[in-house]
C-alpha cells in the first residue's frame, strides 16, 4: 500500500515557519514527507532533519526525500534533543509537529488503528511495545474505564470498559472487528443511530498505546530546548486534548512576572521567553476542507523563542 497522505495546513505552516534558505528545520513527525518535502524545496544551503518512530514512514521518508538537502531518523520526536546531538547539531531555526495518527496508518489495515475493517488489534505506530490487544485483554475494569474517559471523552466508558471485561473472558480479543462490536452492543441503540460507537474508544486505545500525550508534553518541551533564539515551533493538533496541551505550553512560555498582583515590584524576575505567532489557533480554509475532510479539526498554533 502506498504511503499517502494529504499534509494538512501546509501553507500555513511553511509560512509559519518564516523559513530561510540557510536555515536547519526539524520536521518531528515526518510520515509520507508531505510537510518534509516542501520543506526542504525551500532550502539552499540549509538542512532539514525529518524525525518519525514508524519504520514504514522512514522507509518512504528517506526515498521521497533524497535528493533533497536531509537526514531522516527513526525516532519518537520526544527525543529530539538527543537525535539532534547525535548529529552534531545544538540549535535550529525551525520545528513542525503534526499530531496523531497518520493517513496511511488509519488506511492501512493492517496496522489495527481503524475500525471501519477487521485486522489485528495493534495500534503500535513504532510496532513496538504493548499493543490495543494487550491493553483490552489485560487493564482491570477500572483501569479501562480511565483510558476511554480520559483519552477519549467516552461517555459509556465503564459500560464499554464491563462489555470488554465480559467478553475477554469468553476469548481473547484480538482483532479490531471484535472490538468493535463489543463496542457497539455496550452503547445505548440511540447512540448507535448517531453514528459509529466506536471512535472515541479507538482514539483512546491509541493514545494509550503510544504515549500520545505524554510524548507531546516531552516533545514540546524537548523542541523547545533545540530553537535557536528566533527560531518557531509549528504544532498541528486534531483534537482537543492535545490542543490544551500546547496552548497551556505556549501560555507559559509566554508568561512573565507571576509575582501576586498586591506586590507594587516584581521580585520573581520571570520573563516571557517566547511571543505568539498567532493568537488564535489557524484552521482549514474551506478550500483545503472541500479536497481534504481530514483537515476539519486540525488547528495549528505557532510560536516564536524570543
Amino acid at each position: 500500500m502506498e504511503f499517502s497522505h494529504i499534509p494538512v495546513l501546509l501553507n500555513e505552516t511553511l509560512d509559519g515557519l518564516n523559513i530561510k534558505s540557510n536555515g536547519i528545520y526539524v520536521d518531528g513527525t515526518a510520515g509520507g514527507a508531505g510537510h518534509s518535502c516542501e520543506i526542504a524545496k525551500r532550502l539552499k544551503n540549509g538542512r532539514l532533519i525529518a524525525l518519525d518512530q514508524d519504520p514504514d514512514a522512514i522507509k518512504v521518508a528517506t526515498e521521497r526525500l533524497k535528493d533533497y538537502p536531509a537526514t531522516v531518523v527513526q525516532t519518537n520526536f520526544r527525543n529530539m534533543r538527543q537525535a539532534l546531538d547525535s548529529l552534531g547539531v545544538q540549535f535550529v531555526d525551525g520545528i513542525m509537529l503534526d499530531i496523531g495518527v497518520s493517513s496511511f496508518q488509519l488506511d492501512n489495515r493492517e496496522r489495527g488503528f481503524s475500525f471501519h475493517d477487521s485486522a489485528a488489534l495493534d495500534m503500535r505506530m513504532s510496532k513496538e511495545g504493548t499493543s490495543a490487544a494487550d491493553i483490552v485483554n489485560s487493564l482491570e475494569v477500572a483501569e479501562l474505564t480511565n483510558i476511554l474517559r480520559d483519552y477519549g471523552e467516552e461517555k459509556f466508558a465503564y459500560k464499554i470498559a464491563l462489555k470488554i471485561a465480559e467478553e475477554r473472558k469468553k476469548a481473547a480479543i484480538t482483532t479490531t472487528g471484535q472490538l468493535a462490536e463489543i463496542i457497539a452492543s455496550a452503547v445505548p441503540s440511540a447512540v448507535r443511530r448517531k453514528g459509529n460507537p466506536c471512535r472515541k474508544t479507538f482514539q483512546a486505545l491509541r493514545i494509550a498505546v503510544n504515549d500520545e500525550l505524554g510524548a507531546l508534553k516531552d516533545g514540546i518541551d524537548a523542541a523547545w530546548s533545540c530553537l535557536s533564539s528566533g527560531g518557531r515551533l509549528a504544532i498541528i493538533t486534531f483534537h482537543s486534548l492535545e490542543d490544551r496541551i500546547v496552548k497551556k505550553k505556549f501560555k507559559e512560555y509566554c508568561t512573565g512576572c507571576t509575582c501576586p498582583p498586591d506586590i507594587p515590584i516584581c521580585v520573581c524576575g520571570k520573563m516571557p521567553v517566547g511571543k505568539l505567532v498567532n493568537t488564535k489557533s489557524i484552521t482549514a480554509s474551506r478550500e483545503e476542507l472541500e479536497k481534504n475532510q481530514r483537515s476539519r479539526s486540525a488547528k495549528l498554533r505557532i510560536i516564536e523563542k524570543l
